[in-house]
């Protein structure tokens, strides 16, 4: 997992940015088929397994890190910082950011990754990242949080 404290110093100085979430990030990942088999449960129903990667799997977040950072990997640490299910676009120069954003919007319909939209902002000068609030001047704590 990425430290935090080093996502945060990456996004500082950056005048534009874009929040972003996974939409049931876990839940994008198609389990192997041979690992369905692991996840079955009996219901009064019958057996069920998962087909998709769930959530209290032991090694979720650590998996679902894993593919992020390499679906990511040429953005990551320059237009780009990703933390589990959450994202974020930055730039310096305000003229860039559409081409960013752009890269970033084609690596998401490549891999067929959805976003949850009621979580997203796109082009603000500051946000809420991993409970921090983030700005051009810096990083700063959530009043919310407070």
């Amino acid at each position: 997992m990425p430290k935090i404290d080093k996502l945060m110093d990456a996004t500082d100085g950056h005048v534009l940015l874009s929040f972003m979430d996974a939409f049931a990030g876990h839940h994008q990942i198609p389990l192997y088929p041979k690992g369905q088999e692991r996840t079955t449960s009996n219901t009064d129903c019958g057996l069920h397994c998962y087909k998709v990667m769930p959530f209290d799997l032991k090694n979720a977040n650590a998996t679902y890190q894993h593919l992020v950072n390499k679906v990511f990997e040429p953005l990551i640490g320059q237009t780009m910082e990703v933390y589990v299910d959450d994202m974020i676009v930055k730039c310096k120069v305000v003229e860039d950011h559409s081409r960013d954003l752009q890269k970033t919007f084609e690596i998401l319909r490549a891999f067929n990754m959805k976003l949850n939209l009621k979580k997203c902002v796109f082009r603000v000068r500051s946000g809420n990242f991993l409970g921090f609030m983030i700005s051009h001047r810096g990083i700063e704590e959530n009043p919310d949080k407070i």
